[in-house]
């Protein structure tokens, strides 16, 4: 079957769409890559979406042209991926976070993604399946991270125990142990920042003129302060054990200006800054692998935006010491599309009915098949 993925992150920084033959189910999955792209949002929506992200209120009537608006451009880069291939058969889109609130003792947890997988089906005149995070946290779970559950499948190998870092803007892992291990589960949660706090602080420090700190050239023209970091990984999100998720609504605009704040007593340069918030997020990695596993991997294999700062990179190998440190594309998986091809995937799943969470990583009940599936009614218009 030929799907596409599509998912934007917490960033929001574009649109990844990746288009990619499947077959097999989900011991025998077989992946071949086609195509893959990044569409950026108009600014104008892009700045609504960050407003919302950052707590800003608005009505219903508004909420429901923001979903739709979104579900527009989502259509669009279903269409556009598709050019000069034949037509896909299934289109599996995770939408865009606005919202995300981990599970409590008391409650169930609640994300919102918006991008309504009814309208991408009507524009795209391909069967959609979106809401993804819904199943699993109505099954007590944390609803993410999901990806673990295609890295289990995709990336395990035979003798070696292997992380697999997400570095979006917030950071995820999937802890793989090696196949001649047996029965040891796969592990896995939301490490924390990824390049949210260093792109706030781009943004921040250019008045918006640039996004992010391309290759971390800016922050390795400073010095991180490494007594900064040690206080702010004493806050709770880092202590706390996994199963754990978080996003903007933590780690946002509030936690930079406060990370800001504390900077400020050491006199520190915009690099240095930049180079502390970046040690940050190597650094909340690092701990929360020598905190959660059973023992360190034996190797760390990045994808996501992050996986090409060049700068990142270097602190979270100066982090993990003797650890070697690579991206999925080692592996023959794109690491720029990884999460958008990890959603095609759980849409395919989802036809089948198989289940797409690990409830040892989310911490849901059981495991459940995830999205909601949305038939296209319309003639294609592509």
């Amino acid at each position: 079957m030929r799907v596409i993925g599509l998912i934007s992150g917490t960033s929001v920084d574009g649109i990844d769409a990746a288009l990619i033959d499947l077959s097999g189910t989900s011991l025998d999955l077989q992946v071949c890559f086609l195509a893959g792209a990044t569409y950026a949002y108009p600014d104008a929506l892009r700045q609504k979406i960050l407003a919302v992200c950052a707590g800003e209120s608005l009505s219903v009537a508004d909420l429901a042209e923001l979903d739709d608006a979104i579900a527009a451009q989502f259509a669009q880069a279903a269409i556009e991926i598709q050019q000069g291939y034949a037509p896909a058969e299934l289109i599996g889109s995770h939408g865009q976070t606005v919202f995300h609130r981990p599970p409590t003792s008391q409650s169930l947890g609640y994300s919102l993604q918006l991008g309504r997988g009814a309208v991408i089906a009507e524009l795209t005149g391909i069967p959609t399946v979106s809401n993804f995070r819904a199943a699993d946290i109505a099954a007590g779970g944390q609803g993410a991270p999901l990806v673990p559950a295609i890295d289990r499948v995709l990336l395990r190998h035979p003798t070696r125990n292997r992380c697999i870092q997400n570095i979006g803007g917030i950071g995820n892992v999937a802890y793989l142990p090696a196949i001649n291990h047996g029965t040891a589960s796969a592990l896995g949660w939301d490490t924390g920042p990824g390049n949210v706090l260093i792109d706030l602080a781009v943004q921040q420090f250019t008045e918006g003129q640039q996004h992010y700190d391309a290759d971390g050239a800016w922050a390795a023209q400073g010095k991180p302060c490494h007594s900064l970091v040690a206080k702010w990984l004493q806050q709770d999100f880092f202590q706390t054990p996994p199963p754990k998720s978080t996003g903007r609504e933590l780690f946002g605009r509030e936690y930079l200006q406060q990370c800001l704040q504390d900077a400020a007593d050491f006199s520190l340069s915009q690099a240095d800054i930049l180079a502390t918030l970046t040690e940050l997020t190597a650094a909340s990695i690092a701990l929360s692998y020598n905190q959660f596993l059973p023992h360190l991997p034996d190797e760390v294999i990045l994808c996501g935006g992050g996986s090409r700062n060049a700068y990142l990179r270097e602190r979270l190998q100066a982090n993990l010491e003797l650890v070697s440190v690579g991206t999925t594309d080692q592996l023959n998986l794109n690491a720029d599309y990884k999460e958008a091809i990890a959603f095609a995937v759980l849409a395919y799943w989802r036809l089948q009915s198989i289940p797409g969470n690990l409830p040892e990583v989310t911490g849901a009940r059981q495991a459940v098949p995830l999205g909601e599936i949305h038939m296209a009614v319309a003639p294609s218009r592509r």
